[in-house]
Formats: C-alpha cells, structure tokens, sequence
C-alpha cells in the first residue's frame, strides 16, 4: 500500500504526525479559518517555530491532511471495484464507504468536508485536487458502466456523481454517528434512494444496500484491513 507522503528532509512518524492529528481536529472543530498554529502548540507543549520546522505553513499542513485522505479513499476505491463487480454494488460500496468514514475517521473525514472547497483553486492543492478528480473519475466511470449495461437508467453520469458526493460532503453538518440510526443504516437509506433513483430493480437495489449484506461487509473489510497505515492517531491502522 501507499504509505503517506513526507516532505524531503523531514522526519516520519512520532512528533510530526502527533502535530497533523492535532492540527487536523482543529480544522473539524473550528474550521481551517480559525485553527491556529499556536493554540496547536500550546496544546502539545512546543513552540510555534516547531511545528514551521515540520511543515513550512499552514497551507502546507492543510493540503497534507487532504492528500492523506484522498490517498486512502483512492486505496480503497480501487479494493472495493476489485472486488465487486455488478455496477450497482460498486455504486452501493462508494455509499457506504463514504458514510462509514465519518465514524472510523472522525476528525480527519470532517476535515476534509469542511474545506473541500478549498481544491477548487487554491494554490498548492493541485496534488489533493487531482486525487478527488480521480477518485470522481472513478465513480462516473462506473455510472456509464451501468447505464451502457442497462442497469441504470439513462443519464448525465458526472451530475448523478455530483449527486452523490453533495449528500455524503455535507453529512458533517448533521450526521451523528450515535444518533437514533446507525451508520450502516444511514448508509442504507442512502443507497436505496439513490439506487432507485438510477432505475435499479428494487430487489438488485435492496441487496446492495442491505446494511448486513455482501456488500456493506465487503466495505468494512476493505476499510478496517486494508487501508494503509497512517501513522496518525485515532486512524484506521
């Protein structure tokens, strides 16, 4: 597997992956406006000039976070279309995937959500913007799958996948993962409507979305096994 990007020069792992974490909770909790170098270090006992040693700025620190992400989502992207095969599974996969994120990687999945925006065009997150771009490419390409073997119904592919994204980015705003449904039934409902909206027959669509079914187990098997070792804490190791 992939492991994290470190910039050239600077150590891996222990201190510098402590100072992301927390810089990256800060960012959940706060939003990136107000996360602030200094109340990072105040929190883990060290100067300021520290955490510049380890990652140059803030900008810097905000595109290795979203790079993180997205290379672990694009990891296990490319597990689960392995592994599946009927179009409307991997639909189903990418759903309840991206639902079960905000429970095993809490900080980091509201993080992102949160300054998504920010790979539209600022600079230096050309490399975060292209791992998204991908991981959409990813997901449209399946949608033309479907539909070209009429199992979804004829459609725009990069709208529907605009779609779909926009409802799971905008979960931080309301999701609790110990609200009255579950994450696996959250996800669920997700993926019956969306998979109806496609045209898929209710009895193909039912067993995709099933929260116990083939496809949610094979999820949590590639995202609890096989997603690569972050080095930060509270991540799927």
């Amino acid at each position: 597997m992939t492991e994290p990007v470190v910039a050239p020069g600077r150590p891996r792992g222990g201190r510098r992956d402590e100072i992301l974490a927390t810089f990256t909770r800060h960012i959940a909790e706060r939003g990136y406006d107000r996360a602030n170098l200094g109340d990072v270090a105040a929190e883990l006992g060290m100067s300021k000039g520290t955490i510049v040693h380890h990652f140059g700025t803030k900008d810097r620190m905000l595109a290795e976070v979203q790079e993180r992400y997205m290379r672990r989502r694009l990891d296990e992207a490319h597990a689960l279309l392995a592994r599946l095969t009927a179009p409307e599974e991997r639909i189903a996969a990418f759903v309840h995937a991206g639902v079960r994120y905000s429970t095993l990687e809490p900080a980091t999945t509201v993080a992102f959500q949160r300054e998504v925006v920010r790979l539209t065009d600022v600079p230096g997150m050309e490399t975060a913007r292209a791992q998204r771009d991908a991981y959409r490419d990813l997901v449209v390409a399946v949608l033309h799958e479907g539909e070209e073997a009429g199992v979804f119904a004829p459609g725009d592919a990069r709208l529907r996948s605009l779609q779909m994204f926009g409802s799971l980015h905008w979960m931080w705003t309301w999701f609790d993962p110990q609200g009255r449904m579950t994450p696996e039934d959250v996800a669920a409902e997700f993926c019956r409507t969306l998979l109806r909206g496609l045209g898929v027959p209710d009895e193909r669509g039912a067993a995709a979305s099933d929260p116990h079914g083939a496809v949610a187990r094979c999820v949590t098997e590639v995202l609890t096994h096989e997603s690569p070792g972050t080095g930060v804490p509270g991540l799927v190791p």
